[in-house]
């Protein structure tokens, strides 16, 4: 197989001049701030636009500095964590290891100077140098409290109602419309609070670091909209007797619609998938990346507000930071995560801790109550916002339900379990939040009656147990309540709209007054299969297995197999392929690989009948098994013109297809279910093989990537965007508007380019020893009395190879 090199990880170095890096760097410019004092003058509609459109519509971060000044120095300090929560034990992620190591709170942050002081211009890339980092640990409920005092409602962790927030800006419009047992009808700031109580997912931590510690380059989960405050850090030069360095953290961050080249720019230049959150990259990949790159130097006091699907990384300065950081959901995110980022983390097998379909319909019911009691007179721009984020919502929910709906021939109600919906059930393979319906296997079942559930979208892609079919259906909520409910918003939108329905004898109303179709309609024009429908037939068509007697596995051969093993092996396999025998009964040849298939493997073209099996699909096409299925009347690649198989690349009048992504290959494996098989597409293999076929080329993919995207992605749309919103907002505002006026530098013009592949020379100096084991988890010791002993707890840097 293919080997791609990997850029290994490389430290920052303390003495980094940042500001000097800026200035220098193209493609590196600061991120937009403003100071808080400056925020409480807007008014809450201007505030909310600007944030919705600075940071989730255009994508760039934001920081909101000066919350040091209001912080109570006292409680957000080194010294009361030490007087309140010095016994409490944690995980202390050791980064040079990759592994946890169990230590309290006391004893971390009494040794965060020791730590700090080994990593020094002349050691700080030794390979063994000891970097403890103690993140996502819980956020203490006294700064819990006090923080919902201080930052704005607006934007605050699990807010409900963002008016009655002690920091909340007031509202241009006086008269806030109000049901008649006295509750704000109003748009909650952070959807999560919407789901009950015990579904909600806890997301407001901590993160403690000293010199050297990072996060590596990730996006926030779900799509969500991060935010990130730095309440304290070291100063120096001395603490408690102590040398100590000032603390700050930098932060890498790029803009939400540069996603698609960042992820390509990761695995072809770097060599890595940014998904896996696993790679650190070093400064001059983002020095010579092809696509903007916003810096901050977070101090404390310092809020900054991270865009949805936006890849960013930090890194951590000095001896001490320490920072809250939170998620909100807002319907922009629940469209971006349904569109996008729930896929991605389902193919990497990452929790869905958010529940984002139980959110759609929970907060659906909550605004349902609260516009079923809103004056139905009234004028008010938060109602008329809360009205249209209800619509959206209402969107989703239809998309969820075409999605769950059976065809004609659905399973009789004996043939379908139900089990109360309490967000507790998670696919076995990929981890996702299941919201209704969902497959389970009656004979798999582990220990403790462990029963092994899977999702419909991994059924569809060929995930499943050992059993593969004659799988149950399950559902979570009476079909009849969902359909119903459904019915029951749409009317509420037909109402609030001032709309007859979906009478063809009216005028059709403008595209956002048009009434949303019934369910039925809805599925009428949908066009394809839903997914329900194609699980269905799945069932019909894959066989079942008995997983006590399992037929001798034979190893399906694909294009990138090719590559593997020595050459005798290539030969033998080119060898077989070759022979031109017809398939036997129940197999079909796949058009691209030749290789024989059960025909439930393959998909095949309804105009020419060609057959191409699911993993040619998705590498040399970049096509899901769902994007097959789906299509009642699939025509082939070699019929729409662009196969890329070794005969049709000689075909004048084919266009061959070049794939866009590169696929390094994941073991699902080691985090799915030990009970599940991949049946279509074997997610290990890459597709590095078919990338060398068409030249490999990195800097032409990523031009490619660019060109696509340029016209989705107009900056101009953008600005002009966000000065006519603001200036409609500034009109009617009591305020003065030039004097609230915010500055938009427009971006600079630069040229796509590509890097060399950076490399990180390892040092040959012995590993460094690490701090004093705590003695608090010793059975005889005390978390205050460090012994005189040094023994390490460190171990071997895990590198990776270049």
């Amino acid at each position: 197989m293919i080997q791609r090199s990997r850029v290994a990880f490389e430290p920052f170095p303390p003495h980094l001049d940042i500001q000097k890096e800026v200035e220098n760097t193209p493609n590196f410019r600061f991120a937009q701030s403003i100071p808080c004092d400056y925020i409480t003058k807007f008014p809450r509609e201007a505030l909310d636009l600007y944030i919705r459109t600075w940071v989730v519509q255009l994508g760039r971060p934001l920081v909101i500095t000066g919350f040091d000044k209001l912080l109570d120095k006292k409680l957000f300090s080194e010294k009361w964590l030490m007087q309140n929560y010095a016994n409490q034990t944690y995980d202390a992620r050791d980064l040079g290891k990759g592994a946890n190591l169990h230590l309290s709170l006391g004893h971390y942050l009494k040794n965060m100077s020791k730590l700090t002081e080994r990593i020094n211009e002349k050691s700080y890339n030794r390979p063994h140098i000891q970097r403890l980092y103690l993140k996502d640990i819980d956020c203490p409920e006294e700064w819990h409290e006090s923080l919902e005092h201080l930052i704005p409602s607006t934007f605050f962790y699990l807010n409900q109602d963002p008016l009655t927030g002690q920091n909340s800006p007031p509202c241009q419009q006086s008269d806030m419309p109000k049901t008649p047992d006295g509750q704000t009808v109003a748009r909650a700031g952070d959807l999560m609070s919407s789901l009950p109580e015990a579904m909600r997912a806890q997301n407001l931590m901590c993160y403690i670091g000293h010199e050297g510690t990072y996060t590596p380059a990730h996006q926030e989960m779900c799509a969500s909209l991060g935010h990130n405050l730095m309440v304290e850090a070291s100063k120096g030069p001395v603490e408690n007797g102590l040398p100590v360095r000032p603390g700050s953290s930098i932060w890498l961050m790029t803009e939400t619609k540069d996603r698609r080249i960042v992820s390509e720019y990761w695995l072809s230049v770097l060599g890595h998938d940014l998904d896996l959150e696993n790679h650190f990259a070093p400064l001059q990949a983002w020095q010579k990346a092809p696509f903007t790159t916003y810096v901050v130097e977070q101090k404390p006091g310092d809020l900054i507000l991270v865009p949805p699907l936006a890849a960013h990384q930090v890194w951590n300065r000095g001896t001490r930071t320490m920072k809250v950081a939170w998620n909100r959901t807002t319907v922009d995110t629940l469209e971006a995560a349904f569109d996008e980022a729930l896929g991605h983390a389902r193919m990497i097998c990452r929790d869905e801790q958010y529940k984002n379909k139980a959110i759609v319909y929970f907060t659906l019911e909550r605004y349902s109550e609260l516009l079923r009691k809103a004056p139905s007179k009234s004028l008010h721009s938060e109602l008329q916002m809360l009205r249209e984020d209800f619509h959206r919502l209402f969107n989703l929910y239809t998309d969820i339900l075409l999605s769950e709906g059976f065809s004609k021939n659905a399973p009789s109600a004996k043939d379908i379990d139900f089990e109360k919906f309490e967000s507790n059930v998670t696919c076995s393979y990929c981890r996702c939040n299941i919201f209704n319906r969902f497959l389970t296997c009656p004979w798999c079942v582990g220990e403790g009656h462990e029963t092994y559930d899977i999702c419909m979208d991994c059924y569809v892609l060929g995930r499943s147990c050992q059993c593969i079919s004659k799988l149950k259906w399950v559902e979570q909520f009476p079909w009849k309540h969902l359909t119903s409910r459904h019915e029951t918003w749409r009317r509420q939108i037909v109402a609030f709209q001032g709309d007859k329905g979906d009478s063809d004898s009216e005028p059709s109303p403008p595209v956002k007054q048009r009434a949303p179709l019934t369910l039925l309609a809805a599925r009428a024009k949908l066009g394809r299969k839903s997914l329900a429908e194609i699980c269905q037939e799945q069932l019909r068509a894959r066989p079942w297995v008995d997983y006590k007697n399992p037929p001798a596995v034979t190893r399906v051969l694909t294009p990138s197999d090719e590559d593997e093993g020595d050459d005798s092996e290539s030969r033998a396999r080119k060898k077989r392929k070759s022979n031109g025998g017809k398939p036997a009964t129940g197999k079909a040849r796949c058009h691209m690989c030749r290789c024989q298939e059960d025909v439930w493997k393959l998909a095949s073209c309804e105009k020419c009948k060609l057959h191409y099996c699911y993993s040619s699909l998705f590498r040399s096409f970049d096509m899901l098994p769902l994007d097959a299925m789906q299509r009642p009347h699939w025509l082939c690649p070699q019929c729409r013109g662009i196969c890329n198989c070794a005969a049709c690349r000689h075909d004048e009048t084919m266009t061959p297809y070049k794939p866009y992504n590169i696929l390094m290959g994941h073991d699902t494996r080691k985090i799915a279910d030990p009970r599940s098989v991949e049946s279509l597409v074997n997610m290990r293999l890459s597709n590095l093989a078919l990338l060398k076929t068409f030249g490999d080329d990195n800097a032409a993919r990523l031009e490619r990537l660019q060109h696509d995207d340029a016209p989705r992605n107009s900056e101009s749309v953008g600005e002009q965007n966000i000065r006519s919103d603001l200036e409609a907002l500034q009109v009617a505002s009591v305020h003065d508007a030039k004097q609230y006026s915010l500055s938009h530098g427009s971006d600079e013009n630069h040229d796509p380019t590509t890097t060399a592949e950076v490399t990180f020379q390892a040092g040959s100096e012995p590993p460094e020893r690490g701090i004093p084991i705590d003695p608090a988890l010793e059975l005889d010791g005390s978390f205050l009395h460090l012994s005189g002993r040094d023994e390490g707890l460190a171990g071997p840097t895990a590198t990776e190879s270049c």
